[in-house]
């Protein structure tokens, strides 16, 4: 399985940017995908997952009531949907298969990863 993220790009803080991942093939529709995030000089984190039907979600602290994960199964595509954008939002956005059909905000539970999207939040 393949994982193609995009939607990326640079704004400026208080905008919104929806970002896109893609699974090659239908594997991924049994399993919880995620969103996880790179800032430089700093560890990979969570940010989002979903679980495989869509009815779990489970977000970061920081981005609570800001980000929106969904996911589309016919397309073996999730989103991530993030409004009021910070500074602090800035990094490599990651999207994630898991192992199993529950996350579990492990990055070791992640069976496999996109390529990474660039997001750049200018204040």
């Amino acid at each position: 399985v393949q994982l193609q993220a995009s939607g990326g790009g640079l704004v400026q803080a208080g905008d919104s940017l929806k970002l896109s991942c893609a699974a090659s093939r239908r594997t991924s529709s049994n399993n919880a995908m995620g969103w996880f995030r790179q800032a430089p000089g700093k560890e990979r984190e969570f940010v989002a997952e979903i679980n495989w039907s869509g009815s779990s979600k489970t977000y970061e602290d920081s981005v609570k009531g800001r980000f929106t994960i969904s996911r589309d199964n016919a397309k073996s595509a999730v989103y991530l949907q993030m409004n009021s954008l910070k500074p602090e939002d800035t990094a490599v956005y990651y999207c994630a298969s898991y192992l199993r059909a529950w996350g579990s905000r492990n990055q070791y539970d992640v069976r496999y990863w996109g390529q990474g999207t660039q997001v750049t939040v200018s204040s």
